[in-house]
Parts: C-alpha cells; structure tokens; sequence
C-alpha cells in the first residue's frame, strides 16, 4: 500500500476508534472458523479490536466439533428442527468439545510472538460458570435431554472480567441449580449474553452469506437493515436455512435491545472492515433511531454540510457558500446524517410577502443517491412551506433540472421569481427557474 493511502485509510479509522473505545463487544463465531486455515487471522482481528479498547466478550459455537466426536463413537447426531437432541453421550461429546476448544482459542489468543500479528499483545482471558440453564423439554413429541435454553447469564461476574481489561471467553454449556449440564445453541447463547449485558453490539461472523444479502432488494441500500426490513427478508423466502438462523438470532437481539447487530462472512479482514469503515462488508441490523436521522440543521452540522456542498461549488453544480454565509444560513438546512456524517441537505428560504421558498442546496453524498434521499428531504421541505404559509416552491438549476420536473416542477422565466431575487440573478450562470405549487 502505498504511503498515503495508508495514511488516508488510518484517517478514516480514527472516528470508529475513538467510538468504539470501551465499548462493549459480544462477538459470536461458529465451530467452523476454529476448522479454516485461517483461524489465526479471525484471532488476530480479535486481539487487535482488544487492543484497541473494545471490551470483548467471545461466545464460540462447537458444532462441527461435537459431531467429529460422536462420529468417532461410531454415532449419528441427532436433529429436530435445526435443534440438537443431546443424549448421555452426546453430552459426553459436548464437554470434550467444549474444553478442547476453549483451550485452542485461550491458547491462540496467549500468542505474542514478535514475527505475528500478536507480537507484543498480552491478551488475558476468563472463563467461568456465567450461565445457568434449563432444558428445552419435549418439542414435538421429541424429548430433547440435555439441550438446553438460557435461563440467566451472571451479568455482575462477566462486567468484572471487563473491568480488569480481560477478554470474557463463553463456551455453549450452561448449568443448572442443581449441577446438571446442559448442551446451548450458540447463536442462542450470544443473544441472550449481548442482550443481558446490554451491549453496544453483537457480531455474528458466520458461515452464512450475510455479504450476499447487501443485493437483495430487501436488505436496504449498503448492507443496513432496519428491524422490519428483517423481518421482510426473514419472511421472503430469499433465505437459506442458515441464513435464517442467523437472521432469526440478529432480530431477537434487536427486540432485545442491542442497537447494532453485525452479520459477517470468514473473509480474511472482514470483522475489521465491519467494524472500522461507514458501510462496512456485512450486513448491520439497526434498532438505534439516531443511525440515519432526518432533522433540522445545527451549527455543529456546517463542517459536515460544508464537506458535502464543497465538490459540487468546485464543479459549478452549486453557487459556492462561505463558512461564515453557511453559518448565518444554517438554520434553513435540513440534513440527514448516518452515523455521525452529514450524507443529505437541502435548505428553505421563505419569501413570505410572495408567499414563496426557495428550495437550494440541495445535494446527497454520492454513495448514498439514488436511495430517495433527495425526494424525503424535498417533501420535508414542503411540509416546512405550509406551515409557513406558503404556496409556491422556486429553485434555480444548471445541472439538474430533471429531477425537478420529475418531482413536480416546471419550468418558468425570470420574471415569476419575487423581486429581490431577481435583482440578483446571475444571468452568466444563466441557471433555469423552476416552481412547484403547494
């Protein structure tokens, strides 16, 4: 890479790493990355989100794991409805697994070898009895055993591994009051935990193709769904049964609370780009009102508007604006913002004795049009007008004055504008009159 685009991408990091220091993280992963050849990758991204202040918890799947072994038995796993039926010996089969593999990852997390990714890392982790159990019963006339559901997770003793800056380590075993053992689904076990911690958020990063899902007409624009636009796509039909586990699982975190759930592939990379660019490489489910807002413009929001209007002014697109003028302005603009960023604008600047606005500056950040953006503004804007008592819309227009007519503008002369802006009309600019009426 070369030396400014390293420079450009650490710059673009730098406001998602200030936002997730000290932040809560459960992060939930199957069996099956424990079995790729890049494992030590998904590690290492790891290591470095606790190096960088995020507060872990890892709850890890054992799927593959419980089924090697009963095959080694000469057994057969057993399923109902996508649930395990947990008999004695699978239950032997679980706690094998479960210890086995939690001492692989509690290994591979110890690594600091200076020639690796951990070198100089000193990454401390617990585990401990933090979830009791109950079992799933009989479903369906199938009595499940030793499966089991959560019934509590010890917020109190997981806060205090935070505290002590360790990485909280979660095996799919809980315990009963009465010391009875229980086989939990992962996914299951990862909701619960985020939802009980109330975390800030829960990455699933899954066998799935989440990544696939960023196309589909339901997914919304750039991977981000609401908690409806899940349920849509849940109900589509569009989904592999894998898919809607995981999908099942990110939606009752949502109803749970967590504000952010992350769905990501195993590509090498992609937790971190989830994590640490605005659209990310997954899929986000979103319950966080203040994601993408629409709202009145503040003075806190000039930077933003100004980094948006700049390159338009720069080609010709829009009539350039001072940051002093865009200051005393301000509170005309309308913007949307996702994620701290200003991606729309549009501003209203009545004309009460015409009974006229003009609407102006209207622009949306080029990786996010043609999502509407633009039209939600101007309806705002309208609702604006008549409160205000107004009957007319005017805008003037060089490059775009298609979208005008197709959301109800047409074209008029100079003489339809009120007086004072025609006196200072730019007749080199020599931009179109368009006018909606209210």
């Amino acid at each position: 890479m070369m030396s400014a685009d390293f420079v450009a991408v650490l710059r673009a990091c730098a406001p998602y790493v200030h936002a997730h220091h000290g932040r809560v993280f459960v992060i939930a992963f199957g069996g099956e990355a424990a079995e790729r050849a890049d494992f030590d990758s998904l590690i290492y991204d790891i290591a470095l989100l606790q190096s960088l202040g995020v507060r872990l918890v890892l709850v890890h799947g054992m799927r593959p794991q419980i089924d090697a072994r009963l095959k080694e038995r000469g057994l057969e796993p057993r399923f109902v409805d996508g649930l395990r039926v947990t008999d004695r010996a699978a239950l032997d089969c679980v706690k094998a697994a479960a210890g086995s593999l939690r001492m692989e990852i509690e290994a591979r997390l110890s690594t600091s070898l200076a020639s690796s990714p951990m070198g100089g890392a000193r990454i401390r982790v617990a585990s401990g009895n933090w979830v009791t159990a109950r079992p799933v019963g009989v479903r369906g006339g199938i009595d499940h055993l030793f499966t089991g559901e959560v019934r509590r997770i010890d917020v109190d003793s997981i806060r205090q591994v935070l505290d002590q800056e360790r990485i909280a380590l979660i095996s799919p075993v809980g315990y009963s009051p009465t010391g009875e053992i229980f086989n939990l689904r992962a996914e299951d076990l990862a909701t619960a935990t985020a939802t009980a911690l109330n975390a800030d958020k829960l990455v699933f990063v899954t066998p799935a193709n989440p990544d696939q899902w960023r196309s589909a007409e339901t997914t919304g624009d750039a991977g981000q769904l609401s908690p409806l636009e899940g349920e849509r796509l849940l109900a589509s039909g569009a989904l592999g049964e894998l898919d809607r586990t995981y999908l099942r699982a990110a939606l009752a975190a949502a109803r749970g609370g967590v504000k952010r759930v992350h769905l990501v592939g195993h590509d090498d990379g992609a937790l971190l780009r989830e994590l640490y660019t605005r659209d990310g490489v997954g899929v986000m489910l979103y319950s966080d009102p203040d994601y993408e807002a629409t709202r009145d413009a503040t003075i806190e929001d000039v930077g933003g508007v100004l980094a948006l209007i700049q390159p338009l002014e720069q080609q010709g697109v829009l009539v350039p604006r001072s940051r002093e003028q865009l200051e005393l302005d301000i509170t005309h603009f309308n913007v949307i913002v996702r994620d701290g960023l200003v991606i729309a604008c549009a501003a209203l600047f009545p004309f009460p004795q015409n009974a006229m606005g003009e609407l102006a500056c209207v622009a949306v950040h080029p990786d996010y049009q043609r999502a509407g953006r633009a039209g939600a503004l101007l309806k705002r804007v309208e609702a604006e007008a008549r409160q205000l008592g107004l009957r007319q819309l005017f805008s003037l227009t060089t490059h775009t004055p298609h979208w005008f007519i197709e959301h109800g503008f047409r074209k008029a002369g100079i003489d339809a504008l009120p007086m004072q802006k025609q006196r200072i009309y730019n007749y080199q600019r020599n931009s179109l009159v368009l006018i909606k009426d209210l």
